[in-house]
């Protein structure tokens, strides 16, 4: 029995090749690429796997998606249809995320951006802003990721926010459900977090209208997935104040091509997909884990809804 391992860089597909051997004792770990019998392929470690790869094993059992999104798997037009496919979630990858929305939520809270300005001109100007519990911080998204965010949000005293598909409850958090309370729920939103799975209905939410609804002046953070963003739209209300300010670490091509106009905007923070980049020793035991466990009973914890595309 064979575990197919497949990442788009070859020396990273050969480290976690060894160390899922290692982690797997008596099972043959090998490199997509390297694979000679195809049939003998019953399991996939994958991140952004080319169309075909993973039609080319008769005999598979279940895709492992290396993160917690799948969209990277849907995206194979080949890929095969019926067999199951597990997510690399843990609390390591949500601790990394609440990190990363609290720091940049803060600071755009405290106009950081702005106070670097003054430091870069030597001037000495204080900025003065509301109270966290007088900002008001939204969360699209309240899967795992999400709504730990938001608690966290809720927890510094930010005025928290939260919308998803269905309706969710968290303590110290206003949340919205569905298309009918989309609006009410951006009305007013002065930072908005996006944490959305990328599906068909979330493509391209981030756009035109979506800013519009927001308050004037308010920002934007992007740390889901790239298509959820209709880039020149972001520009566009960047160049006309209806956004102040962005932060983005999810793009539409990664990495970002070096002429792309995020680089240098100044009212633009880029980060290279890292807001809650797995740790690949602990992501090489939960993924282990999964995989040991599916083998001896057909399903396990982090098996994703296909049909739902997260």
């Amino acid at each position: 029995m064979t575990v197919a391992v497949y990442l788009p860089h070859e020396d990273k597909t050969a480290w976690w090749v060894e160390m899922l051997q290692d982690l797997l004792p008596g099972w043959d770990v090998a490199a997509l690429d390297a694979i000679r019998d195809p049939a003998s392929v019953r399991y996939a470690v994958v991140w952004r796997p080319r169309p075909g790869d993973l039609a080319r094993f008769p005999n598979l059992r279940a895709i492992l998606s290396i993160g917690a999104g799948i969209d990277h798997v849907l995206a194979d037009t080949a890929l095969p249809q019926g067999v199951p496919i597990i997510r690399t979630v843990g609390d390591d990858l949500t601790q990394r995320m609440r990190e990363y929305v609290a720091l940049h939520v803060l600071r755009h809270h405290r106009d950081m951006p702005r106070q670097l300005q003054a430091q870069a001109e030597h001037d000495w100007h204080a900025i003065v802003v509301p109270v966290a519990p007088r900002r008001i911080v939204g969360v699209m998204g309240l899967g795992n990721l999400g709504a730990a965010a938001a608690r966290t949000l809720a927890g510094l005293g930010f005025a928290t926010r939260g919308w998803s598909a269905s309706p969710k409850s968290i303590d110290g958090v206003e949340t919205f459900a569905g298309n009918d309370q989309f609006d009410s729920f951006l009305s007013g939103c002065e930072i908005l977090v996006n944490l959305l799975p990328l599906t068909d209905r979330t493509r391209g939410i981030l756009d035109a209208g979506l800013f519009s609804k927001l308050a004037k002046g308010a920002c934007v953070i992007n740390c889901a997935r790239g298509p959820h963003l209709v880039e020149e739209d972001l520009l566009a209300a960047l160049d006309g104040g209806r956004i102040k300010q962005a932060t983005l670490d999810v793009f539409h091509q990664e990495p970002l091509p070096p002429d792309h106009p995020f680089w240098d905007h100044p009212a633009v923070t880029v980060t290279p997909h890292v807001a809650s980049q797995i740790d690949a020793v602990t992501g090489g035991r939960l993924i282990a884990a999964n995989l040991k466990t599916f083998d001896e009973t057909g399903t396990c914890a982090d098996l994703a809804d296909v049909t739902r595309g997260y």
